[in-house]
């Protein structure tokens, strides 16, 4: 009960040092996302040129979904959950997996598999909400 305590006053702390999810999901983008798809989410991170296949242009999914902002797909790339073998082999890193690792191996503390769960969500959903935001 006391490391859940933990946990959400943490949380707390966190997302009221930071103005709201567009800027958590900011960035995660610029720390996690930026180095393969640009800092402008255009494509053109510094590695990209060293991938197999050209990281997409994030700024129109909007546009190439009939001007709606594909939440579900986004969310799913991003988790792993969806399958994009038509865009060859997996190069981007599958995050949920990473941000579930990152808590469960942390030294300090031993979190849950459902607090671990819940800290990936809400990484991701950042990172989801901070992409409908630079749509074109």
């Amino acid at each position: 009960m006391l490391k859940r305590g933990v946990l959400a006053c943490g949380l707390v702390v966190l997302l009221g040092s930071i103005a709201n999810a567009q800027d958590l999901g900011a960035i995660e983008y610029s720390n996690s996302c930026a180095v393969c798809h640009g800092q402008d989410g255009k494509g053109d991170g510094p590695v990209s040129s060293q991938l197999l296949n050209t990281p997409p242009d994030l700024t129109v999914l909007s546009k190439m979904n009939g001007g709606v902002f594909p939440i579900a797909d986004v969310y799913a790339i991003i988790d792993g959950t969806a399958d994009v073998a038509v865009h060859g082999g997996r190069d981007m890193p599958i995050w949920g997996d990473r941000y579930m690792t990152e808590m469960q191996d942390d030294p300090t503390a031993h979190y849950s598999w459902t607090e671990a769960r819940a800290y990936a969500l809400n990484r991701v959903l950042a990172l989801v909400e901070y992409l409908s935001s630079i749509q074109e």
